[in-house]
């Protein structure tokens, strides 16, 4: 693959990390009705869309946080599950530019039908200057996008993501 990226399913949004490109994280999350603008679809656009080169094949590697999800993008005819403390994968490549969007397809809780996913294909110049922008706007030094700080590592390791993973004393 020319491009690898890692989606974790959150209850309710997406996180999306470059491991090829730096030490970054940005949380996906879908606009609320005020914050849309004209043209961007209900239910559907999102304040950090995944952003990937045009005529690249792009690895996606899922996981989970907390509960089950699917990453979904049937522009691109994939589907994968997100399975806290699995990694899963699939392959894409978009051959035209533009905005794809999906949805977790996993019923993962109240607000599943809130998880959009949107997949921004853009040209490769345009890529390199988003990830430029992107080490910056979502350094590791816990921003994502939103203030909150980054506490798990790139890859999760069996079970560490798990709300079940406990220590058990004897």
């Amino acid at each position: 693959a020319d491009l690898t990226v890692k989606a974790t399913g959150k209850q309710w949004y997406w996180s999306y990390s470059y491991p090829d490109n730096g030490q970054f994280e940005s949380d996906s999350l879908m606009l609320k009705e005020g914050e849309r603008k004209e043209g961007q679809p209900r239910l559907l656009a999102v304040d950090n869309e995944m952003v990937v080169p045009v005529n690249k094949t792009v690895r996606v590697i899922t996981t989970g946080s907390d509960v089950i999800h699917s990453f979904a993008v049937p522009s691109f005819g994939i589907k994968i599950d997100a399975v806290p403390g699995r990694i899963n994968e699939t392959w894409f490549t978009a051959t035209r530019e533009g905005i794809y969007y999906g949805q977790c397809s996993e019923l993962c809780g109240k607000d599943h039908a809130f998880m959009p996913i949107a997949v921004h294909v853009v040209s490769e110049q345009a890529f390199s200057a988003w990830v430029e922008d992107a080490k910056k706007k979502f350094a590791r030094d816990g921003d994502h996008g939103r203030g909150g700080a980054i506490d798990a590592p790139m890859m999760p390791r069996a079970g560490a993501d798990s709300p079940r993973a406990t220590t058990r004393r004897t």
